[in-house]
C-alpha cells in the first residue's frame, strides 16, 4: 500500500483508509467476528489507519476495535470523533472543552489506547466559535492525548479561521464521484494549508460498486433508508447512469469500487479516502486502488459518463443535514 502524510507535520499512513462505521450496525446487523476478519483482511492489506466515532453503535464501533488490537497485539493509527451527543439528546452538538474532553476520555478508554492520531470534532456546535473549539483541540494535542485534530463536514471559510489559531490536521467531509461540492473551495483550501483531506462515503454508501443495490430491502435502521438518492424515482436514474461506468471498469479489468476509489485518490495527494466495509469480502475489492493508474483518456472518459453533477437527488434528508455547514 502506497503512503501519503496525514497533514503537514503529521505522520505517514496508508493512502486508503478503513471507515469502520458500519461496524456499528448502521447498515444493518454487525458480528463481531465479521469485524475481526475485515480489519485482519485490512491489516494484510496495508492498510494502517481507521477512521471511527464514539457514536457509531453507540460505542460499539471502538469496542470492537480496542479488543481487536488487544488480542492480535498490533497497533492501528486511529482517527476517532466526537461532538454529536448520544442517548435522549442524540443528534445535539456538544462542542465545550467539558464534553469533548468528556467524549475523547470515552474513546480512549474503548480504544484501549492513551493516545489517537487524529480527533475530529463530528459536528460544529454553531454557536461556540470555531476558534474557541479549536483551542480546546489544541490543549489536547498538548497533553499528549491526540496527535492533531480535524473537523468534520465544515466550509472553506471555517477551516481558514480555526488554522489561524491552531494548524489543522485533516477536514473529513464527503466527496466522491457523486458528491463534489468540495471541488468549489475546499479541496483548494486543504492544499494551500497543508491539510489533508479524507473524503467519505468515496463508494457513494455502495452505489459506486459492481452489486446493484435494492433501496426496498434496506433495514429501518439503514442509514440510506430516507436519503433521497437513494428514493423513487432518483435511485432509478441513478442507477442507469452507474451502468456504462461499471461497463468502463470491466472493460479495464477494475473493479467499480476500486476504480471509484482510485478517482479519489486521482485528485490530489493529499487525499486520503475512507471508504467502509465491515466484511472481508468487501475490502478486497478496492484494496488495491492505490494501484490503479489513470490515462488522460480514462479520466476524460470518466468525466463524460458520470458527469459534475450527475446524481439525482440530495445526498442526505433534511434531517441529517443537521450540522453542516452549506458552502454553496
Amino acid at each position: 500500500m502506497k503512503q501519503r502524510q496525514l497533514g503537514a507535520g503529521g505522520p505517514m499512513v496508508s493512502a486508503i483508509s478503513l471507515g469502520c462505521m458500519s461496524f456499528g450496525g448502521m447498515y444493518g446487523p454487525t458480528a463481531r467476528d465479521e469485524s475481526f476478519a475485515c480489519l485482519d483482511a485490512a491489516w494484510e492489506a496495508g492498510i494502517d489507519i481507521l477512521d471511527v466515532a464514539e457514536i457509531y453503535g453507540n460505542n460499539l464501533c471502538e469496542e470492537i476495535i480496542g479488543d481487536w488490537q488487544k488480542s492480535r497485539r498490533k497497533q492501528f493509527h486511529i482517527a476517532t470523533k466526537g461532538g454529536i451527543v448520544m442517548g435522549a439528546e442524540r443528534g445535539k452538538t456538544d462542542n465545550t472543552e467539558a464534553g469533548l474532553r468528556k467524549m475523547l476520555t470515552g474513546s480512549l478508554k474503548r480504544l484501549g489506547v492513551d493516545h489517537v492520531a487524529l480527533y475530529y470534532v463530528h459536528r460544529r456546535q454553531f454557536d461556540i466559535p470555531i476558534e474557541e473549539v479549536t483551542l480546546t483541540l489544541a490543549k489536547f494535542v498538548d497533553e499528549g492525548l491526540i496527535g492533531g485534530f480535524g473537523y468534520s463536514e465544515i466550509a472553506p471559510t471555517s477551516l481558514r479561521r480555526a488554522h489561524a489559531v491552531h494548524p489543522v490536521r485533516a477536514i473529513q467531509n464527503e466527496y466522491s464521484l457523486w458528491s463534489r461540492v468540495p471541488e468549489l473551495g475546499m479541496l483548494q483550501t486543504c492544499a494551500e494549508l497543508g491539510v489533508a483531506f479524507v473524503p467519505f462515503s468515496p463508494l457513494a454508501r455502495g452505489m459506486l460498486g459492481d452489486r446493484i443495490l435494492e433501496p426496498e430491502t434496506f433495514r429501518d435502521t439503514d442509514f440510506r433508508k430516507h436519503q433521497p438518492r437513494f428514493l423513487a424515482p432518483n435511485f432509478a436514474a441513478n442507477e442507469a447512469m452507474m451502468k456504462p461506468f461499471r461497463a468502463f471498469c470491466a472493460a479495464r479489468g477494475w473493479t467499480t469500487a476500486g476504480t471509484a476509489i482510485a478517482w479519489t485518490l486521482d485528485q490530489g495527494d493529499h487525499l486520503i479516502p475512507i471508504p467502509g466495509t465491515r466484511t472481508a469480502a468487501h475490502l478486497q475489492e478496492w484494496a488495491t486502488a492505490d494501484q490503479i493508474a489513470f490515462t488522460d483518456e480514462d479520466r476524460a472518459e470518466i468525466n463524460r459518463i458520470l458527469p459534475v453533477g450527475w446524481a439525482h437527488g440530495d445526498r442526505y434528508s433534511d434531517s441529517q443535514m443537521k450540522g453542516i455547514e452549506r458552502y454553496c
